[in-house]
């Protein structure tokens, strides 16, 4: 008989976040794409954004979140059992990015591994690091959501350009006495899945044009297309993460949506019949679309102006590129 091991409950014990020290107001983008401040804040709620310096790189990035998290967990590097970091702008195919955070922390036994889902990456990882720490594969797991996608992004597209931004989050996953991550209500409407897409690097390398014409893989998106589905259908992940949990959408305390951008997410909140007292991140307005690093830059922020909320009940939905989501109901650091 397979002898296997009981997990435990598990909570997000801290969070850590790395912000870009590059803070680019609206003015600074418009002209190149024939736009106005007034057009982007009122279609997406972005007033600024923050790139990342030149020799800052995803993996630097993450390095300071995930030293956050740990430090103020007050766990060592040492402990962690396993490191997950999402992104879709970490340039190499091997080794993982997430294997370069272990080094850079001291947690080099971890396992560590990369994760592709795009904007909903972080929540498939807080839901992958509540299944190990049930399972008892692992006790301690890092989730880092960290983007540079300033590396990616057209200046010259008037879809993408004044969107994207670079940036750092990290949680520390452990042990707990009661449960502090619900069940992860997950999928991908994949046959949508051209809505939003990178260039290959083959393309990029098997191109006959002169060097100076090949296109860059850069993020491209059919915006009315995502918007549509993310307005009609992933508020519905998110009602079923509430229910997965138990709970009644006045339960909750505060919303933490993937910060794509503000029309959506106050449409979210209402489809869903959250509170009219509870609080929505919101930081899209200064910080832009990071990615997989939106949610938890999002939480830092929402924590840090309200502490009262520490402790209480909070709905994560990430969605994006695949198209992929993934939703679930946790207990704030």
């Amino acid at each position: 008989m397979i002898k296997d091991s009981s997990g435990s409950n598990s909570s997000i014990l801290a969070i850590g976040v790395y912000r870009a020290t590059n803070l680019i107001p609206n003015s600074a983008i418009v002209e190149k794409i024939d736009s106005t401040d007034e057009w982007i804040q009122q279609r997406t709620g972005i007033e600024t954004r923050r790139f990342a310096d030149k020799e800052v790189s995803v993996v630097s990035m993450g390095t300071q979140a995930a030293k956050q998290a740990l430090d103020r967990a007050k766990v060592s590097a040492d402990l962690v059992d396993v490191i997950i970091m999402a992104s879709i702008s970490y340039p190499h195919q091997t080794p993982s990015g997430a294997s370069g955070i272990a080094a850079n922390i001291g947690a080099n036994k971890a396992a560590a591994f990369d994760l592709s889902a795009a904007c909903a990456g972080f929540a498939y990882g807080v839901g992958l690091a509540k299944d190990l720490i049930k399972g008892g594969t692992a006790k301690y797991v890092l989730v880092i959501g960290a983007e540079k996608l300033s590396d990616f992004t057209n200046p010259n597209d008037r879809a993408t350009a004044f969107i994207f931004a670079d940036g750092a989050g990290a949680v520390l996953i452990g042990p707990s006495d009661e449960v502090g991550i619900g069940p992860t209500a997950w999928g991908s409407d994949s046959d949508q899945r051209d809505a939003i897409t990178m260039s290959s690097w083959l393309d990029f390398k098997n191109n006959s044009a002169p060097a100076n014409s090949i296109a860059w893989p850069d993020i491209a998106q059919e915006g009315q297309k995502v918007f549509r589905w993310a307005v009609f259908s992933v508020s519905k992940v998110g009602s079923e993460a509430i229910n997965l949990a138990g709970l009644k959408p006045n339960d909750l305390k505060a919303f933490v949506p993937h910060q794509a951008n503000l029309r959506i997410i106050e449409s979210m909140a209402k489809d869903m019949k959250l509170s009219p007292d509870i609080l929505i991140a919101d930081d899209i307005r200064t910080n832009g679309n990071t990615s997989a690093a939106s949610i938890p830059l999002a939480m830092d922020a929402l924590l840090n102006k309200h502490p009262e909320l520490h402790g209480q009940l909070a709905l994560l939905i990430g969605y994006g590129a695949g198209l992929a989501y993934a939703a679930q109901v946790v207990k704030l650091p």
